[in-house]
């Protein structure tokens, strides 16, 4: 097995040579038109669906046709899991999901996030996962995509108010991006044991129960879109630490990739599309100096739990261990962990409310930071631009020089906008924690008392705002309160942002743009790179670090040793 430091070299590695093919393939897209080789299919189907991709939208019409979708998704996802017991491919004859549990997964799955608090196996037929789950699966990651190209557009054009066609772009994404990578990436997880078949549940026989039955189901399949869109929701109650969805060490690096890939080669379409390819790279590593950062940190305390644990004997060394992936080493699970919240990915191959407290900070800090160490599909490079805007300004303003982005000065209207956005989701979390600590509703659900119950609740609200969908897991999510206040969450999280990002790019793309200067602070390179990693872990960090201090930090200090 490799150690940390070799694994993350070799995904780094891995990541930054598929970047470049996967930005390019995206490129057109980001542009407005179609890859050249499906061109003429394209132009067909834009015909037949009676879309004008020439007719493009002000960033407001934008916005209204993309929640006007999305709202149409949550009803029709909501009524699908209402009636599911009278729908056909029902074979274990699952009733229908009580309204709250509905109201909360509808919203989960069509915000991207993916949160569950239900068993999927248990709870779901085949039906509802594929055409419910799945499809929003493909459908909530282009609408991400979709955003993030509307804020490149908003960067690479001048003196516009056009910015795109929702439409076009959201079919373009799913058919020419999301489905033919869906397919290659099912065809190698069911090579490496992943389950696809029509059967729900398979005979497998055990030393106890010869006649013990397995869930099975179309896993692959949802694996694949689940992965590659940054969703997050497994087919299954353990998610990725299912055998049948996560079953070879080399499935899980290939899980990992899956997860970042897509995001990663955004940051080389925006280059491409600025002209100026050392602006997408200098994103990319700015994303790339934290991830190691956190992968790092996040092994080293784990292990020093390990060892710690085998100090006290036999007993607290299982302890240690209960909840963890046994079957990779600690470098796997460690890399799938802050993988999946340094995207917004509700993936897991682990149990977090297993970690060690500092080691479970780590993945609830990513989110807090709010995804964007790559981040989710479209959602960690809209989220990084909210920051750049932020950094080009405080430095420009630090050293006398013209706050410019790529030819675009940064004026009031857009910090403002920017700010905005930064302050949308710590909002959310804040209030959601401090209401569910101070009633009965909130507090019922803890299943440790003091700093770690409420590091769960921390981490369950961090993870709606920020549509990342992970969970502790020792925390009673399935309640009224739960449901119904996390969906909020994830609603507000993710299309609150997303207005406040399509207005700042419809103002970025009014301006004209303008050659650099002298007078121009240079936004490519190591400085500037370090500059926008100080605004993020400043500007992100020190928003939560009293909560952070009262949950992970407290449970830390109360441990044995002090």
């Amino acid at each position: 097995m490799f150690s940390t430091i070799e694994l993350l070299l070799i995904f780094l590695l891995t990541l930054a040579l598929l970047t470049k093919p996967v930005g390019l393939w995206m490129l057109p897209m980001a542009e407005g038109r179609a890859p050249a080789c499906v061109r003429r299919v394209d132009a067909a189907l834009m015909r037949f669906l009676r879309i004008d991709p020439a007719h493009e939208q002000t960033w407001a019409t934008y916005a209204v046709s993309l929640v006007s979708f999305n709202v149409i998704g949550v009803a029709a996802l909501y009524l699908l899991l209402r009636v599911q017991g009278y729908l056909p491919l029902n074979p274990e004859g699952f009733a229908g999901m009580a309204p709250d549990q509905a109201f909360n997964t509808a919203i989960s799955f069509v915000t991207n996030t993916n949160w569950q608090s239900y068993g999927g196996e248990t709870t779901l037929s085949p039906l509802s996962q594929m055409l419910g789950l799945t499809v929003q699966n493909f459908v909530s990651a282009a609408t991400g995509i979709a955003v993030a190209f509307v804020v490149m557009r908003g960067i690479a054009r001048s003196e516009t108010h056009e910015l795109g066609n929702f439409w076009a772009d959201v079919v373009r994404i799913n058919l020419w991006l999301l489905l033919p990578m869906s397919v290659l990436f099912a065809l190698f997880l069911a090579s490496e044991g992943v389950v696809q078949t029509w059967n729900a549940a398979t005979t497998i026989g055990s030393w106890t129960d010869p006649a013990a039955v397995a869930s099975t189901g179309p896993v692959a399949s949802q694996e694949a879109i689940k992965l590659l869109g940054t969703n997050g929701g497994g087919f299954f109650n353990v998610n990725s630490a299912h055998p049948f969805e996560n079953p070879t060490a080399l499935a899980n690096f290939g899980e990992c990739l899956a997860i970042f890939i897509i995001s990663a080669g955004l940051c080389y379409t925006f280059g491409c599309l600025v002209r100026d390819t050392r602006q997408g790279w200098t994103v990319w590593g700015a994303m790339a100096v934290m991830f190691v950062a956190a992968v790092l940190v996040f092994a080293w305390f784990e292990s020093e739990a390990g060892s710690f644990a085998t100090n006290f004997g036999a007993a607290a060394s299982q302890m240690h261990l209960e909840g963890k992936e046994m079957r990779f080493a600690l470098s796997h699970s460690s890399l799938f962990s802050v993988v999946t919240t340094s995207a917004s990915c509700g993936a897991v191959n682990n149990m977090h409310d297993s970690l060690s407290p500092l080691a479970g900070l780590v993945p609830t800090l990513l989110m807090l930071l709010g995804e964007v160490v790559f981040g989710g599909v479209g959602a960690g490079f809209y989220g990084i631009m909210i920051f750049i805007v932020v950094t080009v300004f405080v430095a420009g303003l630090m050293v006398g020089r013209t706050p410019e982005y790529v030819g675009k000065k940064i004026g009031v209207s857009s910090m403002k906008l920017a700010s905005l956005g930064m302050l949308v989701t710590p909002v959310i979390v804040l209030a959601g924690v401090a209401a569910s600590v101070l009633f009965d509703a909130g507090t019922s659900s803890i299943t440790n008392p003091g700093p770690h119950g409420f590091s769960q609740i921390l981490y369950a609200w961090a993870s709606a705002a920020n549509n990342n969908g992970s969970a502790f897991a020792g925390l009673n999510a399935n309640t009224p309160w739960y449901n119904i206040g996390l969906g909020l969450a994830m609603w507000f999280g993710r299309f609150a942002v997303i207005a406040v990002v399509l207005a700042l790019a419809g103002s970025l793309s009014r301006l004209r743009a303008v050659p650099p200067s002298s007078g121009t602070l240079a936004t490519y390179g190591i400085l500037f790179c370090g500059l926008l990693v100080g605004v993020v872990l400043l500007v992100g960090a020190l928003t939560y670090v009293p909560a952070l201090a009262l949950g992970a930090a407290a449970e830390y200090l109360m441990l044995p040793a002090f």
